[in-house]
């Protein structure tokens, strides 16, 4: 009998998207995201990707000492795969970006294979008041913004987290061209596989969350990259469930968490990440297939270990 395939789940706990108006559920202070990341790898989840946040005010902080402030409790508590951004947030720079992950020298980061357009504005139709002063403003700023990831930017986060750090990359693609990007890179062998690729949908400046979109993306990467790479999926929003769902069927791995949803359903806002976390568990299991454990995605992944980090 066949081995069932073991799907890696990432949960993304708390991003730099949403702001602490829009759920008294997203996680804020170190406390909160240590919390809310142990409990999403209890529930199946093996990697948790992470983002800090002031916790004064809930906005998005680059601070290696707020991302210090959870790191080590989250490494001590669960054998995770702990994987930090370098995405950031809206007008970090990239030095900004970088601070956390070379200093915690972890498993993984996010890439981003491009830079973007990447509006968040239409939400300011949803909310006639905001808790903080900034909330307004960040979702304002993405109408004149542009999320920069040069050739030379990619390039530098390669070297220095890659080769420096023996970091691998949860490769963050919005779009077909950030594919191709990411070919020039294996091609030039600056990356290694196996790649783990990212497919994200229904950002406003990326890739629409449309099905048909979806297995466009995986044709082209597995025109792309063919057994060299792990495909992942997530999707903003409403998008979320039903399109890592279809990625689990469709042979990828899959990304929930309050990053990328606020909500477990149609109209139900999760009041945690682990409850997206237990709903794609189910339905993974419901299907027949298994959820790989944080040391089944290491070996997947060609990770380095969480006893060579620096947190």
């Amino acid at each position: 009998m066949a081995q069932a395939r073991k799907v890696i789940i990432t949960c993304a706990v708390t991003g730099s998207i949403h702001t602490p108006t829009m759920s008294e559920y997203l996680p804020i202070t170190p406390d909160e995201i240590a919390k809310e990341s142990i409990a999403a790898w209890e529930a199946g989840a093996s990697i948790i990707h992470l983002h800090a946040r002031d916790p004064k005010d809930g906005r998005p902080t680059p601070d290696p000492k707020v991302f210090m402030e959870f790191l080590p409790r989250i490494k001590q508590n669960t054998d995770a795969v702990i994987n930090i951004t370098t995405g950031g947030g809206h007008g970090m720079t990239l030095e900004q970006r970088l601070a956390a992950p070379l200093q915690a020298s972890p498993e993984m980061t996010s890439l981003n294979m491009g830079s973007m357009n990447f509006g968040l504005y239409p939400m300011l139709d949803r909310y006639k008041t905001f808790k903080y002063e900034w909330e307004q403003k960040h979702l304002e700023n993405s109408r004149d913004f542009i999320f920069r990831n040069t050739f030379k930017d990619i390039e530098y986060v390669l070297k220095e987290l890659g080769e420096g750090h023996g970091t691998r990359f949860e490769f963050e693609c919005y779009d077909v061209g950030h594919l191709y990007t990411l070919a020039h890179f294996l091609d030039r062998k600056l990356v290694k596989p196996p790649l783990f690729v990212q497919t994200i949908f229904g950002i406003l400046g990326g890739i629409g969350a449309d099905p048909e979109n979806l297995m466009h993306m995986r044709r082209i990467a597995d025109k792309l990259f063919g057994e060299d790479y792990q495909w992942s999926v997530l999707a903003a929003g409403r998008h979320q469930m039903p399109f890592v769902s279809m990625a689990a069927l469709n042979g990828g791995n899959v990304r929930v968490g309050l990053e990328d949803s606020l909500y477990l359903g149609k109209g139900q806002m999760a009041k945690s990440n682990a409850d997206q976390v237990r709903k794609i568990r189910h339905i993974i299991e419901t299907l027949s297939m298994e959820v790989a454990t944080a040391a089944e995605a290491r070996q997947i992944l060609k990770l380095k270990g969480g006893d060579k980090v620096t947190f």
